[in-house]
């Protein structure tokens, strides 16, 4: 099973990568005036929505929840990016420049995700995707905290394992989604 997981990741980030190239091309880097805490805030829409739609079962707006968990991701991409670069008054990255960016940050969170496989034996493929929801939105909560401790903490990990974090159980997710058509 080991084997096949970073094909699968390698499929679903090039989903998602897809789409955040195109947004690119539509809005440019205009997400560079975003302060983390409101990339914090798309992200936790995002997942309160996808969770809201796994408890009450049915949802008003057509769009299901795998645009949702690509939007965990890409935002969490940005919100490492705006981690590393600060936030920008206007636009200032070009296309190629927002892609290198992007390709460094999903390739160390799937190197994370290839240790922690190994430690932990793949445990997510048995997972529910409600479960996956569920921990993504503990990890926003603990990042919302950090921020609000203006980045400090006294034993936790920081704001950026947080993301990866994020971005990792949103593949996971969209693995099984995408690729393996489990039932959400």
């Amino acid at each position: 099973m080991e084997k096949k997981t970073p094909g699968q990741f390698e499929e679903v980030v090039k989903y998602c990568r897809d789409i955040f190239e195109d947004k690119q091309k539509d809005y440019s880097a205009a997400w560079r005036i975003l302060r983390t805490s409101s990339l914090t805030d798309q992200i936790y829409i995002k997942a309160n929505r996808i969770r809201s739609i796994q408890v009450k079962g049915e949802q008003k707006i057509k769009e299901g929840i795998v645009p949702e968990f690509v939007g965990i991701v890409n935002y969490s991409v940005m919100a490492l990016i705006q981690l590393e670069k600060g936030i920008a008054d206007e636009p200032d990255l070009d296309a190629e420049q927002t892609l290198e960016l992007y390709n460094k940050y999903i390739y160390t969170a799937r190197d994370l995700m290839l240790n922690k496989n190994h430690d932990y034996g793949e445990a997510w493929r048995n997972m529910r995707i409600s479960s996956l929801t569920d921990i993504i939105l503990m990890k926003l909560l603990r990042i919302k905290q950090i921020e609000d401790n203006k980045g400090k903490t006294l034993v936790s990990e920081g704001l950026d394992a947080n993301y990866y974090d994020i971005i990792n159980y949103s593949v996971f997710a969209l693995i099984k989604l995408l690729i393996e058509k489990e039932d959400a």
